[in-house]
């Protein structure tokens, strides 16, 4: 009798520590999957992630660019006759993307320049400077991008550019910021994304901006209750 309730208590303990052991094991493994085009993609559960980022780069730029579309092609009197050239396209130093935002942005700051740099350059209406020569020119002169609105030193930042064979015409800021609304222990964040255009010769400016709203929920529960068609206005 003593020797079988042993034996149970011993197959109880043994049993604890191989669902520990298991438990342990499978703590550090971790598992991944290639995303194809078409399939339903991550969101971010506690913070904005690239179904924030995406489409507000998209919406901003795209007003950017409608706002300064390029003008038709004009004439030019040459020697052999009349011929069409390509309008000028706008010569745009794209100086970053300042975070102002109630999160850490980590990589994304780096996509979001870059996606915004690509699409300025597939619009065909301009041709922005390499940010290879943007950054060495406020490493060479030991300036913050927002110290650009100083005179002098956006002198100084466009002559060097001049000698760099980098002239520009005009200054592009990227913002991000959010707002914050609280319901018990859901919340929502609107994110928007502001493009601002300084022409250097003038001082004016033109800002395109896009806002998205993301709610964050504290549990499943909440979260089909606030999609349902009934659920909370």
């Amino acid at each position: 009798m003593l020797r079988r309730v042993f034996l149970r208590q011993m197959a109880t303990v043994c049993g604890f520590t191989g669902l520990g052991l298991f438990a342990a094991g499978c703590k550090g493994t971790q598992y991944a999957r290639v995303i194809k085009p078409g399939e339903r993609e991550m969101v971010g559960s506690h913070q904005a992630g690239q179904e924030t980022y995406r489409p507000l780069i998209d919406e901003a730029v795209g007003k950017l660019v409608a706002r300064h579309s390029m003008p038709p092609p004009h004439m030019m009197q040459v020697s052999t006759g009349p011929e069409v050239l390509p309008p000028p396209r706008m010569r745009v130093c794209f100086v970053g993307v300042e975070n102002k935002t109630a999160e850490e942005i980590g990589d994304f700051k780096e996509q979001i320049y870059e996606s915004i740099d690509t699409r300025l350059l597939e619009c065909g209406s301009c041709a922005p400077i390499s940010r290879r020569y943007v950054e060495a020119g406020l490493r060479e002169l030991r300036l913050r991008p927002d110290q650009l609105f100083v005179p002098d030193n956006l002198h100084m930042f466009v002559g060097l550019m001049q000698q760099q064979g980098q002239p520009f015409e005009y200054l592009l800021f990227a913002k991000l910021t959010s707002g914050t609304t609280r319901e018990n222990r859901d919340y929502q964040r609107d994110y928007e994304l502001t493009l601002e255009l300084v022409n250097i010769h003038t001082g004016e400016q033109d800002k395109q901006s896009a806002m998205l709203s993301k709610g964050y929920h504290h549990s499943w529960t909440s979260r089909a209750f606030a999609s349902w068609p009934f659920g909370r206005k």
